[in-house]
């Protein structure tokens, strides 16, 4: 059975600007290395989690994203199983892997080990915040709208979902863009209906 769904929430970080619904919440035109950037994201916005300084490039961006995207979300409208999170990129976690790779020459780093799967940043959320629903990770040439619409289209019709963080995840040395939206059934102020046509507009939107 379709079941109505609605875009809550959105979340764009690129070209050295975090955004949240269309509205820029911070820039730092001072740094041009991504990790520079993540971390004055994430000491600007206080946030408080020392795991994050042991995430690779990759993890560290999903994560800042979904904490921008969360901040006013209200967790205890869902059971845990019932929030699920699909993502995709184009270049996996390749920016982790060459850097384990280079680690080798001398002695393997099991840190960056840990990081050779595109999938763990999902994992990074769902610990974070207790999210135990559906989830999965896709390599994309580009950010395919209409694919990840009927992926979530179909969790939600088939109750499989109650909720859904859906998106863009991707880094790749100095190179970087995630753009996550959270999906409920609920319209809320300032949500626009789930389609193809949304999630492109508010993920091309200009930084």
């Amino acid at each position: 059975m379709r079941t109505s769904k609605y875009i809550t929430t959105s979340c764009i970080i690129s070209n050295n600007t975090v955004s949240k619904d269309q509205q820029q919440l911070f820039r730092n035109n001072g740094e041009h290395d991504a990790a520079a950037f993540f971390l004055s994201v994430y000491q600007h916005f206080g946030f408080n989690y020392p795991k994050f300084y042991k995430m690779d490039n990759l993890s560290k961006l999903g994560w800042l994203a979904a904490e921008v995207l969360l901040k006013d979300f209200d967790k205890g409208l869902y059971k845990n199983d019932q929030v699920g999170i699909l993502m995709a990129n184009s270049n996996s976690s390749l920016d982790a892997d060459l850097r384990y790779f280079e680690s080798i020459s001398e002695v393997p780093s099991p840190a960056l080990f840990v990081y050779t799967l595109p999938n763990i940043v999902i994992g990074e959320i769902c610990i974070r915040h207790g999210f135990k629903g559906e989830n999965a990770f896709f390599i994309q040439e580009q950010f395919d709208t209409d694919f990840i619409a009927k992926q979530v289209n179909y969790l939600f019709d088939q109750d499989i979902l109650q909720c859904c963080i859906c998106g863009w995840v991707d880094v790749l040395s100095t190179e970087y863009k995630a753009g996550l939206f959270l999906i409920e059934k609920e319209q809320k102020e300032g949500s626009s209906t789930f389609s193809k046509a949304n999630l492109d507009h508010l993920f091309n939107q200009k930084a």
